[in-house]
């Protein structure tokens, strides 16, 4: 690959570590705060707390796991096997890392995969 598309895809993935960092963050505050909430809510607003921070702790985890995904792919960059399928050993298209920048498979494995 080459080294401007490289680097345009290191600034690129360090772009979404940082949203992706304080996308987290933001969201824990948030759902520190629906937890700390006073005593005196009734049960159909109890309900309805949990049920939002039910669904902030998923959207938590799967921000955590593009973020695994993210830091991933930036050591790819650092160790020289960034855009190599990590199933086959081929080179992933250009349009996959462009449409996906943390992307470990090309499309045939990633589908397999999926399986």
């Amino acid at each position: 690959m080459k080294k401007k598309h490289l680097e345009t895809f290191e600034t690129t993935l360090l772009a979404m570590k940082s949203e992706l960092e304080s996308s987290i963050a933001r969201l824990l505050e948030e759902n520190d705060a629906v937890t700390t909430t006073d005593d005196g809510v009734d049960m159909q607003d109890e309900v309805a707390l949990e049920n939002e921070s039910r669904n902030e702790t998923a959207l938590i985890q799967q921000q955590r796991h593009e973020l695994d995904e993210v830091n991933h792919a930036l050591a790819k960059i650092k160790n020289g096997t960034y855009g190599v399928c990590e199933a086959s050993g081929d080179k992933i298209p250009l349009e996959r890392l462009q449409a996906i920048p943390h992307a470990r498979y090309r499309i045939e494995e990633q589908r397999e995969a999926e399986l």
